[in-house]
């Protein structure tokens, strides 16, 4: 999970593709779930490892569909395209194939950026390639890791070159960031502060993920002494399943990409969120706890389910969407919004009214009654950005690891842009952080008496 790269189209079918194989679950097949809203959602899963996030992320809209299926779910192409990509790790070769489809020859970039930026030609091929299948492509999602070379370098480029191809689609990412505790590879900070300065550019909408935060999760809320990364995944499956339930099933008060967008981003190159999900109970628990929305909100909001390694208390809201799964009342949906508003206003800002968004969908996740997924853009992500900031200057002012990279053809100038870049980043999320309604005021006013 900490190295790998996956992307998902969200689109509808297209007509000729009446002739697929519908509920086939090889690993490496294609999966096309339905959409209520564009007819079909396309995922295609390229991953470094096997078991990854991606790939469990296929089991939630499967088992969700099968009782409204409408849809194809795995497709065989009948022809055969021999495509090279590099960076990716020999031992997951069995995994990422497409039966019919490709044979891949594969090269290992050892958690070198520069080195996995080089076999993007892959994936690109790829979702040119699909895109015939489909005849409204409403957007993107990528899954990756920001650490390793394959996520970070193949991830990133592969991100810019669809920039390139679709200005007009919609770009979410999953990014799995350095842990503050947990390191794979000592080079995470070079990988990381390159990936964001790409990710600040080209991505529309990024979910921000850490390890250390799932590991905690599951051993104080889920009560699992041996987290493997199948609970880790599982955990990020369900939250990439509620961002994306609205498009795949009707509800009450509906949301898309697009819609989430427009309510998350205050400012374009703030565009980092924070997630997480509920309910989180012990596995022996869960079928005796009766689930209420006031519970799922008082959950969906605490610090300490958050899914990455910054505390929403250090910082403030700018805004927030709360994704409801379940049978409930939209009038208690929006009467807890405004509670969580009120009595913690100190944590948003108040120069945005109304910066909480819900939606409800109408059906709930396999196993429970009701669920919500949380979407938050706070200026404390920025803690993130400062400890991955801080570790890449501590190594970049000595050169170290350096040659790996500029023997690859990069340019140093290409690590200070990006060092430089972050930095900006953070000064614009303080800079909102600290500002008042009282200061815009004052400076209206000021430029009123100017121009007089």
């Amino acid at each position: 999970m900490a190295s790998s790269s996956h992307s998902t189209l969200f689109g509808a079918p297209h007509p000729a593709s009446s002739s697929l194989d519908p509920y086939r679950d090889q690993a490496g097949f294609l999966p096309l779930v339905p959409c209520h809203k564009c007819g079909t959602v396309f995922i295609g899963r390229v991953s470094q490892k096997p078991g990854s996030k991606g790939k469990r992320f296929y089991k939630c809209p499967l088992l969700e569909h099968t009782d409204f299926a409408c849809g194809v779910y795995y497709f065989e192409e009948q022809y055969i395209n021999y495509l090279v990509a590099k960076g990716v790790l020999p031992r997951a070769c069995s995994q990422v194939r497409v039966q019919g489809a490709m044979a891949l020859e594969v090269m290992r970039e050892g958690n070198d950026k520069e080195k996995a930026y080089q076999g993007f030609e892959f994936f690109l091929a790829l979702v040119v390639r699909l895109e015939i299948w489909v005849s409204v492509l409403s957007g993107f999602q990528v899954c990756h890791s920001l650490g390793g070379g394959t996520g970070s370098g193949m991830g990133t480029l592969l991100i810019s070159k669809i920039r390139e191809e679709y200005p007009d689609r919609m770009m979410l990412t999953f990014s799995v960031f350095p842990s503050p505790k947990v390191s794979d590879t000592v080079v995470e900070p070079y990988n990381a502060t390159l990936s964001v300065h790409q990710l600040v550019e080209n991505a529309d909408e990024c979910m921000v993920l850490d390890n250390e935060a799932l590991y905690d999760i599951c051993f104080r809320t889920l009560k699992l002494t041996n987290p493997s990364f199948g609970d880790l995944n599982h955990l990020i499956s369900a939250t990439m399943s509620g961002v994306t339930c609205c498009l795949r099933f009707p509800g009450q008060l509906n949301s898309d990409l697009r819609k989430l967008a427009v309510n998350l981003i205050p400012f374009p190159r703030l565009h980092f969120f924070m997630v997480g999900f509920a309910p989180l109970t012990s596995r022996g628990s869960q079928q005796y706890r009766a689930l209420t929305v006031p519970e799922l909100t008082q959950q969906m909001w605490d610090a300490k389910n958050m899914m990455c390694a910054a505390d929403p208390r250090h910082g403030r809201y700018l805004t927030a969407s709360a994704m409801f799964r379940g049978k409930m009342s939209t009038k208690e949906v929006d009467e807890q919004m405004i509670n969580v508003q009120n009595k913690n206003s100190s944590y948003f800002v108040e120069w945005i009214p109304n910066n909480v968004k819900s939606s409800v969908c109408d059906i709930p996740p396999v196993g429970l009654s009701m669920a919500s997924t949380f979407v938050g853009n706070s200026t404390s992500i920025q803690e993130m950005f400062r400890r991955v900031s801080e570790q890449f200057t501590a190594m970049f002012r000595r050169k170290a690891f350096l040659h790996w990279y500029t023997s690859e053809g990069m340019d140093e100038m290409e690590f200070t842009e990006a060092e430089s870049n972050m930095n900006d980043l953070v000064a614009e999320y303080q800079q909102y952080q600290d500002a008042t309604a009282e200061e815009y005021d004052e400076e209206e006013q000021d430029g009123e008496e100017e121009h007089a």
